[in-house]
């Protein structure tokens, strides 16, 4: 299936009811099965990941099966671990090409026994749960901070409970942060020092939880924002003090026109009038937004240089290379290096005359090119729509609300 994907015959006007951050609420079910809740999380994500997870939760099974959820892969794989039992969990092929060995062997390490099925390092894999020893262990802090934040949801009910300490440059520190203030409000805490992460054998508390509006989603409303020049958008349920870390695209998009005045509903978006010549950004901490503004910043004529993007070689498909592929067929020629810099000089090529933007299975490909029908003529054709379930499951109908054209090509 493919969509084309047309801007509104008039300015933008926009008033967007977000889904509930998918980071904040597949964490919270971990926290709430470990407290042993009597409690229902309130407005929960309704996206796959998240869907996965509460069935998964909710099963009576052993046999798991969470698609292409990451998270649920790496925060199950830790929870069921110390579940007494024999469990399997497995997912698509693009799941069991992306890497857990270092989540295997930390928990390996810590008491746990857990092992592959088919392909050493990769899911799927067969658990056998028990009580953990715990202790201490040293982890890179260069690895996805969801390996991270699966150890230390589960860290305070280990016998010993857990030291964690991170070696080299730590990435992804706002989630590791999100996962702590969470575990403080299920009554857990823990403290960091510099690069030590401890945690004491403690009792999660049950809570009443409600989890807001997803940043993540936000971004894609910012760059249409930033795409059309007299537009107009609120969206809803965004909190100015915000655990998230993607709320600090709120002042990066600042750099590229857009303002934000926070509200009691959310936030209001205008333009500001103040746009870079350059954008360079360390997105070391944010990088579920980067592709957003790849595609913004090409778009609008503006040269980036993005460092710190280590962490989209392992996402749902190695997004550096998928930017450079998808961005050539529009004229741009992005150029990489490192495995963690993406840049762009303003160099272009001839473009294709009719572009099919492909997904790779991975909705911000579909999200972050979907804005591209603000200033292309012709709009913008994506494959394989159905991956925004993944994280907005309504996406393509809120751009129908708000007057695109979204139709099956």
């Amino acid at each position: 299936m493919k969509y084309l994907i047309k801007s509104p015959e008039d300015v933008l006007r926009a008033s967007v009811q977000l889904p509930a951050s998918k980071s904040i609420s597949n964490r919270a079910l971990i926290l709430n099965a470990l407290s042993y809740s009597p409690y229902d999380i309130q407005n929960l994500s309704d996206c796959d990941d998240t869907e996965v997870m509460i069935k998964a939760l909710n099963s009576n099974g052993c046999d798991f099966d969470i698609k292409a959820a990451g998270t649920a892969m790496r925060f199950l794989t830790a929870f069921l671990s110390k579940v007494i039992g024999e469990w399997t969990i497995t997912g698509t092929e693009r799941m069991k090409n992306r890497p857990i060995k270092l989540l295997v062997d930390a928990l390996n390490s810590l008491g746990a026994r857990i092992e592959y099925i088919e392909k050493e390092g990769y899911p799927p894999l067969r658990i056998f749960g028990s009580a953990l020893q715990g202790g201490e262990i040293s982890l890179a802090g260069g690895v996805s901070s969801q390996y991270i934040s699966a150890l230390l949801m589960i860290a305070p009910l280990m016998e010993n409970g857990l030291t964690l300490n991170l070696e080299g440059n730590i990435i992804s520190r706002p989630y590791i942060n999100l996962t702590l203030q969470l575990m403080e409000q299920f009554g857990v805490k823990a403290t960091w020092n510099g690069q030590t992460i401890k945690i004491l054998p403690q009792e999660y508390k049950p809570i009443h939880f409600t989890v807001e509006s997803d940043w993540s989603a936000a971004s894609y409303w910012y760059a249409m924002m930033a795409l059309s020049k007299n537009a107009e958008v609120e969206l809803l349920g965004l909190f100015k003090n915000s655990l998230q870390g993607d709320a600090t695209g709120a002042q990066l998009f600042a750099q590229l026109g857009v303002g934000t005045t926070f509200t009691d509903r959310g936030v209001r978006l205008k333009h500001n009038g103040n746009v870079v010549k350059k954008l360079v950004y360390n997105f070391i901490n944010e990088p579920d937004l980067a592709q957003t503004f790849v595609v913004v910043c090409v778009l609008l004529n503006i040269p980036f240089r993005f460092t710190g993007l280590q962490s989209l070689k392992i996402k749902e498909t190695d997004r550096i290379e998928a930017l450079k592929t998808e961005l050539r067929k529009l004229g741009y020629l992005l150029t990489d290096s490192n495995d963690s810099i993406l840049e762009w000089n303003g160099e272009r090529c001839e473009p294709e005359a009719d572009p099919v933007i492909a997904t790779y299975e991975d909705h911000r490909m579909a999200m972050a090119f979907a804005p591209a029908a603000l200033v292309l003529p012709q709009g913008i054709t994506i494959a394989d729509p159905g991956v925004v379930t993944k994280s907005y499951p309504t996406f393509w109908d809120n751009l129908r609300k708000e007057g695109f054209t979204v139709k099956e090509v």
